[in-house]
């Protein structure tokens, strides 16, 4: 574990890819070239970005630079975070029980169901007349 290292992890969510290099630091996290905050919209979203940092006590100690793509906002925010978790791993494996605890070491593995032939959506049939 030199100081110099960079730790690199990709997290995914829906169709949203996120990777994320964690560098030894002061705890400057930059998401597509900008500043966290000014990307992440809502306070909810940073503190999610945030929390594997504080579920292994190593809030500020990590610059974080994130390259995010593809889905919306909260896609993008929970591939950030377990990229972030992984790379943490990386780092130091005797952090995953605590962020395996926590449900940040898990992928989500749900996906937009795909729509079919013959009727407007996945599931939904088109309107069924009698007469």
């Amino acid at each position: 574990m030199s100081e110099a290292t960079t730790y690199c992890a990709t997290g995914r969510r829906k169709t949203s890819v996120a990777r994320v290099w964690v560098t030894p630091g002061t705890g400057k996290i930059t998401v597509n070239n900008k500043n966290f905050e000014d990307y992440i919209p809502t306070v909810t979203l940073q503190n999610s970005v945030l929390e594997p940092f504080q579920k292994s006590n190593l809030t500020n100690k990590f610059d974080v630079t994130v390259v995010a793509k593809g889905g919306g906002m909260t896609g993008q925010v929970d591939a950030i975070r377990l990229g972030i978790s992984r790379a943490l791993c990386a780092y130091d494996e005797d952090l995953r029980p605590a962020l395996k605890e926590a449900g940040l070491m898990r992928r989500d593995p749900r996906q937009k169901e795909r729509k079919k032939y013959g009727q407007p959506g996945a599931r939904k049939k088109f309107q069924f007349s009698k007469r």
